[in-house]
């Protein structure tokens, strides 16, 4: 019997109880060892394995099961798998033309199959490729060959994925999911920008670079880039498209201040949207934002304790959660 979105969305929201809470968190952050805090989170029933990377690993897995287990239509959540594409086609980019491994870097779930991404680079065979990659991958496979800039061949893989991101965003006819991507590809944007501003980039990795988004015109956002880091900045404490204004000064504080802003705004933007909607994909797509958020959090933690900063500091540095 096929499944029905009523049934998927009663689902989900009994599922949402398992995400964390502010009490699971506050017991996270009480762990004082990484040993106590991959019991904590083993007990808890979040997954299996001796490292925090493997529990994770293994949670991962089983959100990913369950969704498909409760989907009417799985390939809503290709938007997210296509991040993931690019990055197995720049780990094997890089591996094959510098001769290193690059099996354990691959992420999943994935589109392309790891191997038709090594024969697309070993053999130049871009067309083996999805038609939005593969014409990105061939000039990424030039640019590092031939120059060996790295990150001008990332930036251009990278825009293709953008691009397909939000054409992918669009056809799935949810305003929620639209507005979810167009704002995480402006920021991704703004620090393309911030970047290229310290390191002096020119005009035509800026071009190559960023991504055309809604609201936004690129043209003056890289004349200000071209002018230097404080100009850049002065002109985007003064821009008021997708909060723009108060993401920077955030950044003023610091990179990492500006990062919690971002992260915080795109999960708040799901709480708010998925969890009060009665039907269609919006509850399947903010419990599985709600559970890569859990992931951060988790990873922050464990950072902290690794480096035994303080509790509060810690604190400080956690994103806003979905449950």
């Amino acid at each position: 019997m096929a499944l029905s979105y009523e049934y998927s969305i009663g689902s989900v929201r009994s599922k949402e109880k398992s995400l964390f809470n502010s009490a699971d968190i506050e017991q996270l952050l009480a762990c004082s060892d990484i040993p106590k805090l991959c019991a904590f989170l083993t007990d808890r029933g979040y997954g299996e394995g001796q490292t925090v990377d493997d529990i994770i690993d293994s949670h991962t897995d089983g959100v990913w099961a369950y969704l498909k287990s409760v989907a009417p239509d799985f390939d809503i959540f290709r938007i997210f798998f296509i991040q993931n594409d690019v990055h197995n086609f720049k780990v094997v980019l890089k591996g094959t033309l510098s001769g290193r491994s690059w099996e354990e870097l691959i992420l999943k779930p994935c589109t392309v199959e790891p191997d038709t991404l090594r024969e697309a680079v070993e053999n130049r065979k871009p067309a083996l490729l999805p038609e939005w990659l593969g014409e990105a991958a061939d000039k990424a496979y030039e640019t590092l060959a031939h120059t060996g800039d790295a990150r001008l061949s990332d930036a251009i893989v990278d825009k293709a994925v953008m691009k397909q991101t939000l054409a992918l965003a669009s056809g799935l006819h949810s305003e929620f999911i639209k507005k979810y991507f167009n704002n995480l590809i402006f920021y991704n944007d703004i620090k393309i920008a911030i970047r290229a501003s310290r390191t002096r980039s020119g005009k035509d990795y800026l071009v190559k670079a960023l991504c055309a988004v809604d609201g936004l015109d690129r043209r003056p956002l890289i004349d200000h880039t071209l002018k230097g880091y404080d100009k850049l900045i002065e002109e985007l404490a003064k821009m008021r498209l997708y909060d723009c204004d108060k993401a920077i000064e955030r950044f003023k504080v610091s990179p990492s201040a500006f990062e919690k802003f971002v992260d915080d705004r795109l999960i708040v933007m799901a709480r708010e949207s998925c969890k009060r909607a009665s039907e269609g994909m919006e509850p399947l797509l903010g419990y599985y934002l709600g559970a890569e958020a859990e992931k951060k959090v988790i990873h922050i933690i464990a950072s902290g304790i690794r480096t035994g900063s303080d509790r509060e500091i810690i604190r400080e540095r956690l994103r806003e959660i979905y449950g």
